[in-house]
């Protein structure tokens, strides 16, 4: 089988690439490499055998010449959501006018495609509720999660918006064209090859932070660091891409909520001490009270549905994640500083 993984060279698409080379299956990658880091896994993937072409994705015409795949599997995205706000042209161009050039190449060839979506689907004010009927106060009182019944009805960012609509244009194509489909809306992802910053990947920064004694801030909702994420181990991302694509032709045109759920999650008083424990390191947090309107208290995945189809689950805690992100940016810290 002959796979394009667009956004292959971020964090998630080169682990998958080279998660799924190392089973097997021919693997190419589409990415522009404007992102810090990109280069990093660039090499990663040259190393692999893994050929990237440096494309825009919301370059169609460059698109649409590439080579004949079986599968597409699109995690090209802008995904810090506070970019969604300031730089709205990017956002669209990349993730919804992306999403369109890439099913019309998947029309085009008669493929299938493999769509990573997002939590930030749901609306703003979903989460904000929690707050305002006492859910959430130093710890969680009551065990919400979100799946795929829950109300999207709202303002969730742009960001989450473009996600939303591509979810619905890939329906869409899927049944005027007939094109087999699956959509993972996945909750926070976190692992090796990520390049944290504030508002995207913030796993990878409190580790990488940890590690060299760089001081933080708690933002939002009074500063005290009581936001609560499911967090993904990337490996448990890629064990379950690959038994979807062994089951594509009899599983298929469905929706997952996929995330680390009640395996694995996190506030961020609560990472910092994972931190602390694993470096060895304490730093110092101020406290910013100020919320952004983009910022949300609470995401727990609700992974029922997948789990019962492909009899999966995580596997990886939150330690886990923490501490494989130790491992690797221990290991290659002199090499990653520039990315940070």
């Amino acid at each position: 089988m002959k796979i394009l993984i667009t956004g292959g060279c971020g964090f998630v698409g080169a682990n998958i690439a080279l998660f799924l080379n190392s089973k097997g299956y021919k693997i190419e990658s589409l990415d522009n490499l404007s992102r810090k880091g990109s280069n990093y896994n660039l090499n990663l993937l040259k190393q692999n055998k893994i050929k990237n072409y440096k494309i825009d994705i919301s370059n169609y015409k460059k698109l649409s010449k590439l080579p004949k795949y079986d599968l597409v599997i699109d995690c090209c995205a802008e995904a810090a959501v506070e970019v969604s706000r300031k730089n709205i042209d990017k956002v669209i161009n990349t993730n919804l006018i992306g999403t369109l050039n890439v099913l019309k190449k998947v029309k085009q060839d008669s493929s299938k495609i493999l769509f990573l979506s997002s939590s930030r689907i749901y609306p703003i004010n979903e989460s904000n509720k929690l707050i305002k009927s006492n859910l959430i106060k130093k710890k969680i009182i009551q065990k919400k999660m979100f799946g795929e019944k829950d109300n999207i009805q709202g303002a969730k960012t742009i960001y989450g918006l473009t996600k939303l609509t591509s979810e619905m244009l890939i329906e869409e194509f899927a049944y005027a064209f007939k094109i087999k489909y699956l959509i993972n809306r996945c909750g926070v992802i976190s692992g090796p090859l990520q390049f944290g910053k504030q508002d995207q990947g913030f796993v990878s920064l409190w580790v990488w932070n940890h590690l060299n004694k760089k001081n933080m801030k708690y933002i939002g909702f009074g500063g005290n660091g009581f936001q609560l994420r499911d967090v993904l181990h990337i490996n448990d991302l890629c064990e379950l891409i690959l038994k979807q694509i062994k089951k594509f032709n009899k599983i298929n045109n469905k929706l997952f909520t996929v995330g680390g759920s009640w395996k694995s999650n996190t506030s961020l008083k609560e990472l910092t001490k994972i931190c602390e424990k694993i470096t060895n390191n304490k730093i110092v947090f101020k406290k910013v009270k100020k919320t952004s309107i983009y910022d949300i208290p609470y995401y727990i995945s609700d992974n029922r549905i997948v789990s019962n189809v492909y009899k999966w689950k995580p596997k990886n805690n939150i330690f886990n994640v923490v501490n494989d992100m130790y491992l690797w940016l221990k290991k290659n810290k002199s090499k990653l500083k520039k990315y940070f």
